[in-house]
């Protein structure tokens, strides 16, 4: 099969280009390697891809229509895999018009050229922060109408223009609404990179409220999985990704990591944000019953695994700012 993946270089799809180039598949990457945090990452991440034969990367911008107009018509693709993203929920309100730009626009430049070229399957990443203010487990039938922070309004913006291009040109859509993903060569702006980091050079974990927060941490091989088995024909659905199991408190990472590195957290504790989920947990039956998907990795496993990768790249990453 032939894939267009926008950000590949990111944490998530740099992973399931991965998986999918494993698998013989055939992946054309773009992807705009932009400075919200340290490109050495994901000059890292694409090294890895750039080994596969059946990889091809873009450095291109999907804001770029003219220049996706150009990439469809070099090649004939079975999907396209929207994983281009801005990130960051509090960065959000600082800079929200890029997050517009890309999350929003950008998605609707590719199902514009979709329907252009006659692709029939596009695959949307989404998030668990829409869900702000509802009960949990949260369920993918719950109304999602008042996001919280710009990062979440411009990923509704999203799922709603891609139900209109799945109604008026049959577009098979696919939504993965993600759960908090991590693990190695992570999102340096993510908690599980930054205490890893802080613990290991001794330096104050700044902590947001009293730690008793939980997410719903999800194991990044997993969410590749099931991105991947997103791609089967579903009409327009949307899928919650996530482990689905008791939500992990920041306070029991902390814990985690000090008993793994053997060193001492130091914190630095301020205010909640009001932006921010208390916690987030997934019903994830849908994705299990209609994808056939279920979370392989433990909380426990994914960081120590995460622990041990930085652990093996410490000579770099310990210069990357969080």
């Amino acid at each position: 099969m032939n894939y267009m993946l926008t950000g590949c270089a990111g944490f998530i799809g740099a992973k399931t280009s991965e998986f999918l180039l494993e698998d013989g598949h055939i992946v054309v990457g773009i992807d705009n390697m932009n400075d919200y945090y340290d490109v050495r990452l994901k000059e890292y991440r694409l090294s890895l891809l750039q080994k596969y034969p059946n990889f091809t990367f873009y450095k291109e911008d999907i804001e770029n229509i003219s220049v996706l107009r150009q990439i469809m018509g070099l090649y004939t693709f079975d999907a396209v895999i929207n994983l281009a993203a801005r990130a960051g929920v509090r960065y959000s309100q600082e800079n929200p018009f890029i997050y517009m730009s890309t999350n929003a626009m950008g998605t609707l430049n590719l199902l514009e050229v979709m329907m252009e070229r006659g692709v029939k399957k596009f695959m949307l990443a989404s998030t668990s922060s829409l869900y702000a203010g509802q009960e949990m487990p949260f369920k993918e039938t719950l109304p999602v109408n008042t996001p919280i922070s710009p990062y979440a309004a411009t990923k509704k913006a999203a799922e709603v223009m891609a139900y209109t291009y799945h109604y008026l040109y049959d577009i098979d859509v696919s939504i993965c609404r993600y759960f908090t993903v991590y693990g190695p060569a992570g999102r340096p702006d993510m908690a599980p990179f930054r205490f890893i980091k802080w613990v290991m050079e001794g330096t104050s974990i700044t902590l947001y409220g009293d730690g008793t927060q939980a997410r719903d941490f999800t194991y990044v091989d997993d969410i590749a999985r099931g991105t991947i088995a997103a791609l089967k024909p579903v009409g327009y659905e949307i899928f919650n990704l996530g482990r689905g199991d008791e939500p992990i408190a920041l306070n029991y990472m902390i814990n985690f990591i000090e008993n793994e590195t053997g060193k001492k957290a130091m914190l630095e504790r301020k205010p909640f944000e009001k932006t921010d989920l208390k916690d987030t947990m997934a019903d994830n039956s849908k994705a299990k019953a209609m994808l056939g998907w279920k979370p392989q990795v433990s909380f426990d496993e994914g960081l120590r695994k995460s622990i041990q990768w930085y652990k093996n790249n410490e000579n770099w990453v310990k210069g990357i700012q969080v």
